[in-house]
């Protein structure tokens, strides 16, 4: 329903808007209306999902972010109205929001890869997001889900991430792999290596999480990270070692020890990202003749793969959001979403 009103200027039209003014400080306000653009449609936010970004920023410990700033960047919504140019996407049709915004001129958007442009813009975190009636979006950053319901497009963002970081490390059927973090991020990496036919070790510190892993995830194996996890490694690996570690953590301790992980000539992926340096001994990564790679974001490539494993059942949407909550009372109950001990995996906002 739409709740639109006439701002305090006259014949302004203004929307409800939620703005992350300093770490710790949500505020409403009262925007105008995004106008109708070339090449653009004007979406009406349905769903918003949390995530560590949004979590991380109003805890004020986000890196590339300034304040004030409107979050929310895991968004689904309708389409309102577009300014049609080679766009299909009609009014009413139900969209997915890809939110990361490349120039499309720099050196590696030439090479394909605008997940990782030199000038790239990620909505709600270098410009004001979804946390907002309505948004207008580029129509090639919107991906059609009339087949799926508004909380399943909501996840495709975070899921794609996870889904780009396996295709990233170019993982083989049978490989065994290694996903350090079973939080949403570690969980949507463990779920497309399992579908891609890998042996999944979920580890964590949270038990619940490591159960969670193996419901949702399907991981085989799972590691606690305080109970000596390199000996548990060889163990199950037969003294092997995983040939695939992804970290997911976001902790540089975490992302420093996972050096330890890989088994010779293997591959580490960092999918959480840390606003800190990260140090490692040269002469196990030499020895080991490790591969280190990062991961970020993801293409539209990841979320068509992700979108597809929805439809066809392989992905359950429905146990992997945990918590909810009203556009209304999402201030109020963001600060729980923070605690640990409240077991949030995937929180929702709805419209």
């Amino acid at each position: 329903m739409k709740v639109f009103f006439e701002g305090i200027f006259e014949g302004v039209i203004v929307m409800r808007s939620i703005i992350c003014e300093q770490p710790g400080v949500f505020k409403w306000a009262e925007v105008e209306l995004p106008k109708p653009k070339k090449g653009n449609s004007i979406v009406n936010i349905k769903r918003i999902g949390i995530c560590g970004t949004d979590l991380h920023a109003f805890a004020g410990n986000q890196p590339f972010f300034e304040y004030p700033r409107r979050l929310g960047h895991e968004l689904a919504g309708v389409v309102d109205s577009t300014e049609k140019t080679s766009s299909a996407l009609q009014k009413g049709d139900q969209v997915a929001i890809i939110p990361y915004m490349e120039c499309g001129d720099c050196m590696v958007c030439r090479k394909g890869m605008p997940n990782c442009c030199a000038n790239l813009r990620v909505l709600g975190v270098h410009f004001d997001g979804g946390m907002c009636e309505q948004i207008s979006v580029p129509d090639d950053h919107l991906i059609q889900t009339n087949g799926l319901t508004l909380d399943e497009a909501a996840i495709l963002e975070p899921l794609s991430i996870g889904a780009h970081a396996v295709r990233r490390s170019e993982l083989k059927e049978g490989e065994t792999v290694l996903v350090v973090g079973a939080g949403p991020i570690g969980l949507g990496v463990m779920s497309i290596a399992e579908q891609k036919g890998a042996k999944v070790i979920a580890m964590d510190i949270n038990e619940e999480r490591l159960r969670f892993s193996r419901e949702w995830a399907k991981a085989d194996e799972v590691v606690h990270a305080k109970h000596n996890p390199v000996e548990q490694l060889k163990e199950i690996t037969n003294g092997d070692m995983p040939s695939i570690v992804f970290d997911a953590t976001g902790n540089s301790k975490s992302m420093e020890q996972t050096f330890h992980y890989p088994a010779n000539g293997g591959k580490l992926v960092y999918v959480g990202l840390v606003k800190d340096n990260i140090a490692f001994a040269d002469p196990l990564f030499h020895a080991k003749e490790l591969t280190l790679l990062a991961s970020r974001n993801a293409t539209r490539a990841d979320f068509e793969l992700v979108k597809e494993a929805i439809q066809d059942g392989r992905i359950n949407a429905d146990r992997y959001i945990t918590h909810r909550a009203g556009f209304d009372g999402l201030i109020g109950e963001f600060e729980n979403w923070l605690k640990p001990e409240n077991g949030v995996v995937k929180a929702m906002v709805e419209l």
